[in-house]
């Protein structure tokens, strides 16, 4: 008998069929010979300082660091059942060995082991490892267990990285938050993040728009223009020598071009093009992407990999051919055109490919019934399949044609592009079609929300040999501005983390960046979920509190350099290559080193956060009065005095205090509103609302506009 746990209960459930797993039992299922049970994702996590002692519930400088000696587990309250059904089973003397069929990758490891540890089971390891969820996988996964040994390596990456993202995150949120008396969120990953997006943010705001011009001349065709101009009469002084004159052509360039087919998605190319094409997050682009792993229909999504392994060469063809005739691009497979030959040996290359080939759909999508699954999965399904199809087709070959005029002296460039074969581009513009992509990306273009795929858009123009005159020319000058950077998009800002640190290390180093392919989207949605950034339609603004942020910040902490070193030293933990006590060490020495630098921030500094701006002064006591999340309060912790910006009198006309309102009742006692609603009659009316203190308690009236027949009495409620 042996005991299987997968990550999730779908994932289990897939698992089941296969071993033909069908008594269902309290969290698990029964099959002959095997029981197979799940996690709900983590269902243990490194508890909070507070567990290991309770002087720890009060932020203190002084208690830090905190470096647990022996690490603790907490368990969230609804999977507590889980984790008791898992310990049972882990614990039965009928049970030989566990497999651990949890995700293939870091994250997996870590939900399994910490399972493992919390239910004190010695029963021997073994490992499922696939990249796909379909049936003749999970077969031949279970043919070819693996030693659990053989992962001891990733399993202690995945731990040091857990243990690293904790002591940085606890002990530098700490630090900061108590010598500035504001909350400050401190990541290793999301620091440097948000530095790259702030400094994207002032480079925006310094920029200054410079104007320049250029001078086009035009006939019989063409339309010739010069380089940047920066003043006017020069434009202008151009423009008079061309106008009416002669142009005649001086050299003319011809080039063959090649432009091979793209990669194979991996998970961080897959969010890229989802978010620059759908409007995708990469959170989202990461749930439908592993909804259609568990659904069977498309392979592993925490991939880093773009290529296949070299023995996958007849599954890649058969997947070809099932999307071929799966009817996922409806009609438009070429309309009917001769599709060549894939060329899959481009895909192949094992020593690219490490945990996880490339993301791939399954041999499954060739009876699937598209109309049946959510548009969002829909759209991810064609993205993967269209650049399979893209990544094994031929390259796209064109002509470009550079010319250069003279006209009275000045030079003048013309350029036109002939696409002699489309290749792999067929596929593109099939997927484009598909759903309409072509115009929705020429809008982002327009709107400066993205880069054109191809600056040199297909033109042709006339047939130009060098000498050839062209007689009584046009002439005009064009305006133009110098463009700031734009915000980052969650496609740009995804380059950004994988490349970060790139140009600091030597060629032979691992692949750097900030996070890996599984924890970008994450690090993003934390982002704004901390406030630090916004969304704004696809853009990716800072917030205040996240340009404030890191202002306070230490050079090393925003650096790209040391998170994608530390990334780097995971990837050398996994082969072996480095001690995992080594990295803690390295972690720890930096925990002191952040330590120090709060330390050392100077007095002048720690109240920068709390210059709040003063809506007036305090009727009771004269102190300055601030605005809170819900109230305006007066400074002088002693006094009472209080606005709430909900109170029982002004809601029941659906009025709140807004800060201009306060000022004004501090400042006169009184203040106008047009848009206080009256539920008896069902409208809105205008009146002075009035505030009085009597015995330290702030009541309010109403004073209406004088009438013919007399001012109205105001309604007053303490």
């Amino acid at each position: 008998m042996f005991l299987v746990i997968g990550e999730k209960p779908s994932v289990a459930q897939a698992l089941a069929k296969v071993l033909k797993a069908e008594k269902k039992e309290d969290g698990y299922l029964v099959g002959e010979g095997c029981l197979v049970s799940w996690c709900f994702g983590h269902l243990a996590e490194y508890a909070s300082p507070e567990t290991y002692d309770e002087r720890y519930v009060k932020w203190d400088f002084s208690d830090l660091p905190i470096i647990p000696e022996k690490w603790e587990l907490t368990v969230a309250k609804d999977k507590k059942g889980q984790l008791a059904v898992l310990k049972k089973l882990l614990r039965r003397k009928d049970i030989e060995y566990v497999v651990n069929a949890c995700d293939a990758g870091r994250e997996g490891e870590l939900i399994f082991k910490h399972v493992y540890d919390l239910s004190g089971s010695t029963l021997p390891v073994k490992r499922l490892w696939i990249s796909s969820m379909e049936d003749p996988a999970i077969r031949e996964g279970f043919v070819n267990l693996k030693d659990g040994k053989e992962y001891q390596n990733i399993c202690e990456a995945s731990v040091c990285r857990a243990k690293a993202d904790w002591l940085v995150g606890m002990n530098a949120t700490r630090g900061y938050t108590t010598k500035y008396l504001k909350k400050l969120a401190v990541g290793r990953v999301q620091t440097p993040t948000l530095a790259m997006i702030v400094e994207r943010e002032e480079r925006i705001r310094d920029f200054k728009k410079e104007k320049y011009f250029a001078v086009h001349i035009s006939g019989d065709g063409i339309d010739a223009v010069t380089g940047r101009i920066d003043n006017r009469k020069d434009a202008e002084k151009m423009l008079e020598e061309c106008r009416g004159g002669q142009a005649q052509v001086v050299s003319v360039a011809k080039e063959e071009k090649a432009v091979s087919p793209p990669k194979l998605y991996d998970l961080t190319t897959l969010q890229r093009d989802a978010n620059r094409i759908f409007g995708f997050t990469a959170k989202e682009t990461l749930e439908y992407l592993q909804s259609l792993y568990e659904k069977k229909l498309a392979t592993y999504p925490r991939t880093d990999s773009q290529f296949l392994s070299d023995d996958m060469g007849q599954t890649a063809g058969k997947v070809i051919e099932a999307v071929l005739h799966s009817g996922l691009f409806g009609e438009r497979i070429l309309s009917g055109q001769e599709i060549p030959a894939p060329d899959i040996g481009k895909v192949l290359d094992s020593k690219k490919v490490t945990d996880h080939h490339a993301v791939i759909p399954t041999v499954a999508i060739g009876g699937t019934d598209f109309s049946a699954l959510p548009e969002e999965e829909r759209k991810i399904l064609l993205l993967i399949a269209d650049r399979l199809l893209c990544a094994t087709g031929e390259k796209h070959l064109y002509e470009t044609v550079k010319a250069e005029l003279s006209c009275n002296g000045n030079i003048f460039t013309v350029t036109g592009k002939t696409v002699t074969h489309n290749g792999w581009k067929d596929f593109e513009d099939m997927m484009k079609l598909s759903f309409k992509i072509a115009e929705d990306m020429a809008e982002q273009e327009a709107a400066g929300d993205t880069e054109p795929a191809d600056k040199l858009k297909n033109s042709k123009m006339p047939e130009l040999s060098k000498g050839q005159i062209f007689e009584n020319i046009q002439a005009d000058i064009s305006e133009h501005f110098t463009s700031a950077p734009k915000h980052f998009t969650e496609d740009q800002l995804l380059l950004s983390m994988e490349t970060a640190g790139k140009g600091e290390f030597e060629n032979e180093t691992e692949k750097k960046g900030l996070g890996t392919p599984a924890t970008r989207a994450g690090i993003i949605e934390k982002l704004v979920s901390s406030g630090y950034v916004v969304r704004k339609g696809r853009q990716l603004l800072p917030t205040p509190e996240g340009m404030e942020l890191i202002t306070v910040m230490p050079e090393y902490l925003k650096s790209a350099a040391m998170t994608a070193e530390w990334e780097n030293d995971l990837l050398r933990m996994e082969k072996g290559e480095l001690d995992s006590r080594d990295f803690m060490q390295g972690i720890t020495e930096l925990i002191e080193k952040i330590l120090e630098g709060c330390r050392n921030i100077p007095e002048s500094e720690l109240y920068r956060f709390h210059q709040k701006e003063s809506v007036g002064n305090c009727p009771l006591c004269g102190e300055e009065v601030y605005e809170g999340k819900k109230n305006f309060y007066c400074g002088n912790r002693d006094c009472k005095f209080s606005l709430w910006k909900e109170n029982r009198y002004l809601s029941g006309m659906k009025k709140k205090i807004d800060k201009k309102m306060a000022k004004e009742l501090l400042k006169t006692g009184r203040s106008h509103a047009k848009d206080l609603y009256s539920e008896k009659k069902g409208q809105n009316f205008e009146a002075d609302i009035v505030m009085k203190i009597e015995d330290g308690r702030t009541s309010f009236s109403l004073e209406f506009p004088r009438r013919e027949e007399g001012k109205q009495k105001g309604k007053k409620r303490k």
